[in-house]
């Protein structure tokens, strides 16, 4: 008997090429049909989640080619890294939904398109001259390329197997985040070729790839009919208190990732003047840490499956820790090279962090409902939303800790104190909730 993929016609309102026909559960399906539309799903779905990343971060390298001319000061382009991250943040949750309500294809379409506008906006208002306003509008802007992480993960979630949904969304996330070190590999790039007088070279690198995702959407991406929201599970999930306590390890991780992600740079030039006289010079470091961690993001979920999630996250905190104590201790005796790898082991164990506690969102679920596994899993996929919209969120508090801190102290002192008591509190609170011997403790998290 021969499987095939039915390709029936669209609803009436809907618009694009749509699958009916799809069992991912059914392995002789799989198999056949399914497995080779999922992967060509999958790679353009990395695309087009990594040129949303690299937009989203835009600014963290735009920062670096705004000189004495421009006339602003640290505190304020601290702001102008923290306002794309706030409103990519926001955008999470209704990106998340907009993959069932307009189909996958359709949705990646519209959101790389989405990405001209910000690219366009900033080639033309960067120039000497222009006000503190603009710049904060137009960076706010950037924050939709922070939105397509949600709907790719959304949208790959619908077209893998339970069996395989770690895999694949462990590869679309990691791919994602790469495109924070992209991004700032190509700004280091313009720097040591051109200069910090031509920022705009970015843009025009970066439009022609938006144009790329956008068409390898619409040629090789699929809607999937099946695809639902379930709008009562985002409400059930947010009752819950595991929803708040992920949340809040979430931001320790991710949060640390894509704040350090976009401030690093900026922190260099002004915590080591002397040694970062030149915006190509930070330019050289920016981009090491946010690639270490992208890259490791798949071992922290590794590990968490041998380990178990809590006990990964538990230590990884604990890592952090240190990792703040040597950035604070470098600070205070001026050393760089003990800055950058205390940095280094931030953004290593942001990473490994990512992967252990999106972990342990399916294993609380899976333990609190044993005998309902479409329960465990429809709160399950609730939670990985809504932790990844707060997650985000956490980037824009340590930016503007890093504001706070030079602000006050003229350093980042103040900073790596409060990211040192945070990770305290995540990991007393992983400790006391999912590792410490209670009669209420839940098993196998």
């Amino acid at each position: 008997m021969t499987l095939a993929v039915e390709e029936a016609p669209s609803p009436p309102s809907r618009g694009g090429r749509w699958i009916d026909d799809w069992r991912p559960e059914d392995r002789a399906f799989w198999e056949q049909a399914g497995a080779k539309i999922a992967r060509r799903n999958l790679v353009v779905s990395i695309l087009s989640e990594h040129i949303g990343f690299s937009i989203w971060s835009l600014w963290s390298v735009f920062v670096l080619f705004l000189g004495p001319e421009y006339g602003l000061d640290p505190a304020q382009k601290f702001l102008l890294t923290s306002a794309p991250t706030l409103v990519g943040a926001v955008l999470r949750l209704p990106y998340t939904f907009a993959v069932a309500t307009f189909g996958g294809r359709n949705w990646t379409i519209f959101s790389a398109l989405l990405l001209v506008v910000p690219t366009i906006l900033a080639g033309v208002v960067l120039e000497p001259g222009v006000s503190f306003t603009t710049l904060l509008i137009v960076a706010s802007i950037a924050g939709v390329g922070g939105g397509n992480f949600a709907s790719s993960m959304a949208n790959i979630n619908a077209f893998y197997p339970q069996r395989l949904k770690g895999w694949a969304l462990g590869i679309n996330a990691g791919g994602g985040n790469i495109g924070v070190p992209a991004v700032q590999l190509v700004g280091l790039l313009v720097l040591a070729t051109a200069g910090a007088a031509h920022p705009r070279l970015i843009v025009l690198i970066y439009l022609p790839l938006i144009i790329v995702a956008a068409l390898c959407a619409a040629l090789f991406m699929d809607n999937l009919t099946h695809a639902s929201n379930d709008r009562r599970a985002m409400r059930d999930v947010i009752k819950d208190r595991h929803a708040w306590i992920m949340s809040l390890l979430y931001i320790g991780t991710f949060g640390s990732f894509i704040g350090f992600g976009f401030a690093f740079g900026q922190v260099l030039q002004v915590q080591f003047k002397a040694e970062f006289d030149t915006p190509v010079k930070a330019a050289y470091l920016t981009f090491i840490g946010p690639l270490l961690g992208s890259l490791i993001r798949p071992v922290g979920g590794l590990l968490a499956d041998r380990f178990g999630g809590a006990r990964v996250t538990f230590w990884n905190f604990i890592l952090m820790a240190i990792g703040a104590t040597t950035v604070l201790v470098a600070s205070r005796q001026h050393s760089l090279p003990l800055f950058v790898t205390g940095f280094v082991f931030l953004f290593l164990f942001s990473g490994v962090g990512n992967g252990s506690t999106y972990k342990m969102i399916p294993a609380i679920f899976k333990a609190k409902y044993v005998s309902d596994e479409n329960e465990s899993r429809r709160l399950a996929t609730a939670l990985i939303g809504v932790a990844g919209a707060v997650g985000a969120a956490g980037g824009v508090l340590v930016n503007l800790a890093f504001r706070e801190s030079f602000l006050a102290y003229k350093t980042g002192d103040g900073a790596y104190i409060a990211f040192l008591a945070f990770y305290a509190i995540c990991f007393a609170v992983t400790w006391f909730v999912y590792l410490r011997r209670s009669p209420g403790r839940l098993s196998g998290v």
